[in-house]
Parts: structure tokens; C-alpha cells; sequence
């Protein structure tokens, strides 16, 4: 087996006003870039829940990253970088499955220094909780913020009479 050097990250990171510690811009990155793989075990759903509550914390774990409904990386474990890349609903990169692997791209141009995020999302079963809003607070201050990570589930369409 060939050992290839790791190439340097087109970021570094450190504290955010977003959450904890995110991934900044150390250089400008192009449109399209692919910045990072994002790793860890990967689990069943089920072991994920067994291992994560997001009901008995107060702040719901948002290092796991459904794949398919088989398949979901827990980057809290063997995960990399790409594990602080914060959430925002009006984000600079995407996260892209391809083939199962989740690649972290760039959107669009990205300035050195700015934070690199993405929209994670996220989905809980179930009927919507009014709980939600405060343990799924989203802080990315865009001015198009929808308030929470979550997207809310859409409501049943009203049929329409001919």
C-alpha cells in the first residue's frame, strides 16, 4: 500500500461565534473546491440512538451524519475536521453522498478567514415538538435564518376539489 501525504486543509480551526470551535478559510477557496471527507464510524440508526439520546441532553448531538437508512457516520468516533464545520441556513458549502462517502464542497468563492458551514438539515421523527426551537436553536445570525437546525417536516397538502 502507497502512503500519500495528507494534503494541508484549506482551513484551520478555532472558536466560533456560531458554536464551539469551527473551520475558517486560511486561504481563498473556489467555488466547487472539494474541502474534506466527512469521517467517523459508521453505525446502524439504531446504534446511533442507542448511543445518543438527543431527548436527555440539553444540547442534541449533531456529530452523527445519516447516510442511508443503513448507514450513519458518528464523526465523535475516528472522526476528522470536517466534524466543526458549524451549521447555517445560508451556507458557503454543501455536503455531497457520493457512493455513500460525504464530501464537505464549496458553494461558492470563499474569502480567507471566513467561516466555512453548511445547512445540516436535520430531521427528527415524529410530530414537531414545541421544545424543538430551543434545542435545535440555530445561531448562524444569517438574515435569512429559519430559527433552527431542523427542517421543520412539510405539512400534508389540502387535495384539490374538481
Amino acid at each position: 500500500m502507497v502512503n500519500y501525504p495528507r494534503l494541508s486543509l484549506p482551513f484551520a480551526l478555532r472558536p466560533s461565534a456560531i458554536q464551539g470551535l469551527g473551520a475558517f478559510a486560511v486561504r481563498r477557496i473556489r467555488r466547487g473546491t472539494r474541502l474534506i471527507e466527512y469521517t467517523g464510524q459508521r453505525v446502524t440508526p439504531e446504534e446511533a440512538d442507542r448511543r445518543y439520546d438527543d431527548d436527555a441532553v440539553e444540547h442534541p448531538h449533531t456529530f452523527l451524519f445519516t447516510v442511508d437508512a443503513r448507514t450513519v457516520i458518528d464523526a465523535s468516533v475516528d472522526g476528522n475536521e470536517a466534524r466543526f464545520i458549524n451549521h447555517s441556513c445560508n451556507p458557503n458549502c454543501e455536503a455531497v453522498d457520493v457512493d455513500g462517502r460525504i464530501f464537505i464542497d464549496a458553494l461558492r468563492d470563499i474569502r480567507p478567514g471566513e467561516e466555512l458551514t453548511y445547512d445540516y438539515r436535520l430531521e427528527r421523527d415524529g410530530r414537531w415538538r414545541a421544545d424543538f426551537a430551543q434545542r435545535y436553536a440555530c445561531r448562524c445570525s444569517a438574515p435569512n435564518c429559519r430559527g433552527v437546525l431542523l427542517v421543520r417536516p412539510k405539512k400534508p397538502g389540502r387535495k384539490k376539489r374538481g
